[in-house]
């Protein structure tokens, strides 16, 4: 990464909240949804991670939100334009699979999209089944990673 070790952290400001959910839009709905940022109505209820250069420049985000006592979903990560293959996307997921491991859940699933299966596998997901087609052309997958008893 560049030779810097970054972190990703919940968005602390309100520029750093525009920051993330402006990423997240441009790199998961502009292309198909002219509207954006989107927000959903559970955000309040989810952990959410920024991964930011030193400048502020949002690289990298996700959230995780709880399913039930021991499954949590992880959706909406991006890494931005330029900055694929950087890590970033590992250092991301890393944040959002130990913020699952404090609360205590067991599993976390999500919806990858087809070309990000072999991200995740590389990082313990297992592909459950193939799911559904967004924008009637973005197939996903659904993917799994169980860890405890």
């Amino acid at each position: 990464m560049n030779g810097t070790s970054l972190a990703a952290r919940e968005p602390r400001t309100p520029a750093e909240w525009e920051r993330y959910y402006a990423l997240r839009w441009r790199i998961l709905r502009a292309p198909w949804q002219p509207q954006g940022p989107d927000r959903e109505e559970d955000e309040e209820r989810c952990i959410h991670r920024l991964l930011c250069a030193e400048d502020g420049t949002a690289l990298a985000v996700g959230r995780l939100h709880r399913l039930d006592q021991h499954t949590g979903q992880i959706r909406f990560m991006a890494v931005a334009e330029g900055q694929e293959r950087k890590g970033y996307g590992s250092v991301l997921l890393q944040s959002l699979e130990q913020a699952a491991r404090e609360i205590s859940l067991q599993q976390l699933i999500l919806q990858a999209r087809e070309q990000a299966v072999p991200f995740y596998r590389r990082r313990g997901y297992e592909l459950v089944e193939k799911s559904f087609l967004l924008f009637d052309e973005i197939q996903h997958y659904l993917m799994r990673k169980q860890w405890g008893s």
